[in-house]
């Protein structure tokens, strides 16, 4: 065999096993970056005493900032609390000793783009780090962690890894025009915002959950929700694997409004 021959052949050689590693290594990052995401994902809900649960599970949200605020999505939050039975809104934190219940207030909400920000007391979480750059690009890897199907599963943290497979108004089309709304409308039109469409299954339990880089750890988005084939019974037995999640520069701009951030 020629010089030039053995040249080409070791190079085809050491190309496939490049791309043979690619996967393995990326799974070698995520597999360092969840102990780093853990601690600081958190399960958002409502505590009532005299209740059992006393904890009723609505979402996931995490922790950023001074540790003291946690970022969800809009529609996590009840509308409504019994104050007559002294519920209050509240978020499970899971350690090695079970975990506990923290009351948590609104600091911030912003319904239009379904985000919202709590603000708990006590000492600090572990916060997680928010990318500072816009500079996401479809097809790009992306994991996220969360409580899929809420505490059917435990409050443990589960995480989920797939790509940025678009990035697209948020406004889905309908079937007809007697499914169109006011809000969709405008979404459609000029007061639309983009989002990141997800190669990835999500899960009810989801929602709220921080949307990361396998490699770095920051947030470049937070679940939002997810596209149900056909009814929402279905999407437990039959998920559509497309997920949704909100930009984090969204998220960013709401924390800049907070005081103390």
């Amino acid at each position: 065999m020629s010089c030039a021959n053995r040249r080409r052949t070791l190079a085809l050689l050491l190309g496939g096993g490049c791309a043979a590693l690619l996967p393995a290594l990326a799974g070698a990052q995520l597999a360092d970056t969840v102990p780093r995401i853990r601690p600081a994902v958190v399960a958002v809900g409502t505590f009532m005493a005299n209740r059992n649960p006393s904890f009723r599970f609505l979402g996931t949200g995490f922790a950023v900032g001074d540790g003291r605020l946690i970022a969800t999505n809009a529609h996590v939050i009840p509308d409504v609390l019994d104050s007559a039975r002294m519920e209050t809104l509240a978020i499970a934190v899971g350690n090695a000793q079970g975990g506990s219940v923290r009351r948590a207030q609104v600091a911030a909400s912003d319904r239009g783009r379904d985000l919202a920000v709590l603000r708990i007391d006590g000492e600090p979480l572990p916060v997680l780090t928010l990318a500072g750059a816009d500079n996401v690009r479809e097809g790009q890897d992306i994991a996220f962690t969360g409580f899929p199907i809420g505490n059917a599963l435990g409050f443990s943290p589960v995480t989920h890894r797939g790509i940025i497979a678009a990035i697209t108004p948020i406004g889905i089309p309908q079937a007809s025009s007697r499914d169109l709304n006011p809000a969709l409308i405008r979404r459609l039109g000029g007061d639309r915002f983009e989002i990141y469409q997800l190669d990835a299954t999500a899960y009810p339990g989801n929602s709220g959950s921080p949307v990361y880089d396998p490699g770095s750890g920051e947030v470049i988005g937070i679940v939002n929700m997810v596209f149900v084939k056909s009814t929402k019974e279905s999407v437990l037995s039959d998920p559509s694997g497309i997920s949704y999640a909100i930009p984090v520069s969204y998220l960013r701009a709401m924390l800049a409004s907070l005081r103390n951030y």
